[in-house]
């Protein structure tokens, strides 16, 4: 999982932390895998993995109402499995009663999450040392 994350941040969102090393290693800080093991161990998060071939391609996490992560490896993007995953995080949402989800997308993500139904507010938030985009989408 940590590996899925880290290659996800560094390869396909440069365009959000310009190959910034420090923007990066703030993003990745708790990607590692003590991180992940901080992830899996926090009760209020629920992790969600997509495997293809008995390898993760994609790792997401839900909070709440909050999409929390939802990160591709490289070699699996625009395969469907970010589509697939995302799909199995909004089901999730909905089985514990959530009727509108949230989540701060990257400028790199924001295009897939609107062909998803997502919606973005008007300004720019914080994210990940940079700015993004609020999203929302009625579920």
């Amino acid at each position: 999982m940590s590996a899925v994350l880290m290659a996800s941040i560094t390869e396909l969102c440069a365009s959000d932390h310009k190959n910034d090393p420090e923007a990066i290693a703030r993003w990745t800080a708790n990607k590692s895998p003590d991180g992940v093991l901080a992830m899996l161990d926090d009760a209020e998060l629920t992790m969600l993995v997509a495997e293809r071939d008995g390898a993760v391609v994609a790792v997401g996490a839900v909070r709440g109402a909050e999409v929390a992560l939802n990160y591709v490896a490289p070699q699996a993007r625009r395969s469907g499995v970010s589509k697939a995953l995302l799909g199995a995080m909004e089901a999730h949402m909905r089985a514990q009663g959530v009727t509108q989800a949230h989540l701060t997308s990257t400028y790199t993500a924001a295009d897939f999450y609107r062909a998803m139904g997502w919606t973005a507010d008007a300004a720019p938030v914080a994210c990940m040392g940079g700015t993004g985009l609020a999203m929302h989408k009625p579920l």
